[in-house]
């Protein structure tokens, strides 16, 4: 469940709201065990995940580096490379 979740820290260009919510949505569901969670738990679902993509917002926002910025599309070649040796 946890796959989708990608560093979104040092890269050109930053991480999308897209990126940040997504991430958000799925530590949520792996911490409640809901992939849709029912009737009675959304809104209490929908909020938890409004408070991890605030927090990972500050998070990203305070975090620092000397470091150069990582190359989105450089990265996403190297895990196509790593998938491709792991499972041919």
């Amino acid at each position: 469940m946890c796959r989708n979740i990608k560093t979104l820290f040092n890269f050109e260009p930053a991480a999308t709201e897209e990126e940040i919510h997504a991430s958000a949505l799925q530590f949520v569901r792996k911490l409640s065990g809901f992939n849709k969670p029912s009737q009675a738990n959304e809104a209490a679902f929908d909020r938890a995940v409004a408070e991890v993509s605030e927090a990972a917002h500050r998070l990203l926002n305070s975090l620092h580096t000397h470091a150069p910025a990582r190359d989105r599309e450089v990265e996403a070649e190297k895990v196509k490379e790593r998938s491709r040796l792991r499972f041919g």
